[in-house]
């Protein structure tokens, strides 16, 4: 699997387990909708500090973002 689809995978899964839509997890991560729904289809190259945001945003450790077992 590309590791663009297993982060957002793994962005998606985080951020429906807290219950929270893609505005609000742009609006805590500083980017709009558009991109953070790009993100959970793997459509973009994040950089190390988008994952870093977006890991502060879920409260979760960037390597669970970058984990490519099956969530449950």
């Amino acid at each position: 699997m590309d590791i663009r689809d297993v982060f957002g995978k793994n962005l998606k899964h985080y951020r429906l387990k807290i219950g929270i839509s893609q505005d609000a997890l742009a609006a805590k991560m500083g980017v709009d909708r558009a991109h953070v729904s790009s993100m959970e289809r793997g459509q973009q190259n994040v950089t190390i500090i988008t994952l870093w945001h977006a890991a502060l945003a879920l409260n979760v450790k960037p390597a669970a973002l970058l984990d490519d077992r099956d969530q449950e």
